[in-house]
C-alpha cells in the first residue's frame, strides 16, 4: 500500500508541475484547439495536456513500481504509448476515423500478444474478440466523453480511484499500481482542466486514459468470487462512459449518421445543459453518477450473489434512461 501511495503522490506532483509547461509548449508549437461552430470554447486552447498525463503516469511507475511486476506492465505501457502517440498525431494533423480505429486495434494486439486478455469463455478466440471489443470500446468511450471541461479527466480519476480500492481489497498489485498512477496523473491535470479549463488533454490524453482503464479492467480479478464478477464489476465502474457512448451511437445511427465521425451535442452532458444545468453543474452531476456506480461496484463485490441482482438492476435503469433520453426528450 505504501508503494501505491508513493506512485499516486509522484504522479500527482508531476502532473501539477508538467501541465503548465505543456501549456506553454502547446501555444508556441501550434498545438491549439481553435473555436468553431461545433465547439463550445470561444478562444484558442492549448491541447498538449495528454502529454502531461502520460509523462506523470509513466515516470511514477518507472520510479516506484516493484521491479517484479515491471514485465507485466510492459505491454500495457507500450499499448498506451502507441495510442497516446496516435492521438497526438491526430491532434496535430487530423486522422481519418478508420486510421484511428486501426491504430487502436493494433494497440489492443500488444496486450493480446503478452497474454493480457479477458478470460470469460472456454474458447480463446472468443475471449480475444471480447478483449478487442472492450479495449477499442472503452478507449473510444473516454475519447467521446471528453466534450466538456474536466469531464473525461474527472471521470477517469473517479474510475481509477475505485479500481485502486478494489485492488487493495483483493491484493491486486498490478491493478493497484496502474490505478494509483492514473489517479494521481488525472487529478493533477484536472486542476487545470476543470471549468474554466486552461488546457485540453486532446486525443493524446483521452485515448491514453481509455486504453489504460480498459487494460486495468481486464487485469482486475477476484480469486475468491465467481468468475462472473470479473466482468460485471469493471462494467459498473466504467458505466458512465459506456452509457454515454451507447447513447451517442444509438442517437446518431437512428438519424442515419456515422457515430464515429459526426460531431454533435448529443452527449449526456449536452442534454443535461439543454435541460437547464450549467456546464459545471452538468459535469459535477456526472461525477456523482460515476462515483455512485463505483460505490455500487464495491458493494457488489462484498454482497456475493445479491451483487448480480444489483448489477442487473443498474443495467435496467441504464436502458430505461437511454430510451427516455433518446425517444422522450
Amino acid at each position: 500500500m505504501s508503494t501505491w501511495l508513493l506512485i499516486f503522490a509522484t504522479a500527482l506532483v508531476l502532473a501539477i508541475g508538467v501541465t503548465p509547461a505543456m501549456r506553454r509548449i502547446a501555444r508556441r508549437s501550434g498545438f491549439v484547439d481553435h473555436p468553431g461552430a461545433r465547439k463550445i470554447h470561444t478562444s484558442p486552447m492549448p491541447r498538449l495536456g495528454g502529454v502531461a498525463l502520460y509523462a506523470a503516469f509513466l515516470l511514477a511507475l518507472i520510479l516506484f513500481a516493484e521491479r517484479f511486476y515491471v514485465s507485466q506492465m510492459v505491454s500495457i505501457i507500450v499499448g498506451a504509448t502507441w495510442v497516446s502517440f496516435l492521438g497526438l498525431w491526430d491532434d496535430r494533423v487530423g486522422l481519418r476515423a478508420s486510421v484511428k480505429l486501426a491504430g487502436q486495434i493494433l494497440g489492443a494486439f500488444f496486450l493480446l500478444l503478452s497474454g493480457v486478455s479477458v478470460e470469460l469463455l472456454p474458447l480463446p478466440v472468443l475471449n480475444w474478440g471480447i478483449t478487442l471489443l472492450w479495449i477499442v470500446g472503452i478507449t473510444n468511450a473516454l475519447n467521446l466523453l471528453d466534450n466538456m471541461d474536466g469531464l473525461s479527466s474527472g471521470v477517469a480519476a473517479i474510475a481509477s480511484g475505485f479500481f485502486l480500492l478494489l485492488a487493495a481489497l483483493n491484493g491486486q498489485y498490478l491493478v493497484g499500481a496502474l490505478s494509483a498512477a492514473l489517479l494521481g496523473a488525472s487529478l493533477g491535470f484536472l486542476l487545470y482542466n476543470f471549468n474554466p479549463a486552461s488546457i485540453f488533454m486532446g486525443d493524446s490524453g483521452s485515448l491514453f486514459l481509455g486504453f489504460v482503464l480498459a487494460a486495468v479492467g481486464i487485469k482486475l480479478r477476484f480469486p475468491e468470487h465467481p468468475l462472473i464478477e470479473s466482468w460485471y464489476i469493471p462494467l459498473l465502474v466504467l458505466g458512465l462512459p459506456i452509457f454515454d457512448t451507447t447513447l451517442v451511437f444509438v442517437s446518431r445511427l437512428r438519424r442515419g449518421l456515422n457515430p464515429l465521425t459526426t460531431p454533435g451535442t448529443d452527449h449526456l452532458s449536452h442534454r443535461l445543459v439543454a435541460r437547464g444545468l450549467t456546464r459545471r453543474e452538468a459535469v459535477l452531476g456526472l461525477y456523482l453518477v460515476a462515483a455512485s456506480l463505483g460505490a455500487l461496484a464495491l458493494f457488489c463485490v462484498q454482497a456475493g450473489g445479491v451483487g448480480i441482482g444489483v448489477a442487473a438492476g443498474v443495467a435496467a435503469i441504464g436502458l430505461a434512461s437511454l430510451l427516455k433520453l433518446e425517444f422522450c426528450p
